[in-house]
């Protein structure tokens, strides 16, 4: 059975889409993907990266706060529903503010419960 070259050259040919009869008016196929990745695509955040800084940002906070309770070693004395102790100014500071956020995070979390239950009631 013999074979036409014509017929082997048109199939393997790159079709130009300016003279191609089926585009019309000259119209162009979108531009294909060429396995590069675009710098919007490289500079795309991820959670590992989200990760990565809030351990760097926490690193640096915990080492501003280290240096501010060595500085203030000074002891004073801590009275609170009546119990009594001496501790140094600096540890009495951040015990303060960590009871703080504890009580932000619970009334938080207290809110948060409430919106889940009330979305959960309007969801069924």
């Amino acid at each position: 059975m013999a074979t036409d070259e014509n017929t082997a050259d048109e199939r393997t040919a790159p079709v130009d889409p300016l003279t191609d009869p089926s585009r019309e008016n000259g119209e162009l196929e979108p531009a294909q993907p060429t396995g590069e990745p675009t710098q919007a695509e490289r500079l795309r955040h991820t959670r590992t990266a989200g990760t990565w800084a809030a351990v760097v940002v926490a690193t640096i906070a915990l080492i501003v706060l280290l240096v501010f309770i060595l500085q203030n070693l000074q002891p004073t004395s801590v009275t609170f529903l009546g119990l009594r102790g001496d501790l140094p100014v600096g540890v009495a500071l951040l015990l303060a503010a960590a009871i703080g956020g504890l009580l932000v995070a619970l009334v938080g979390a207290a809110r948060i419960l409430q919106l889940r239950r009330t979305a959960r009631r309007t969801t069924r």
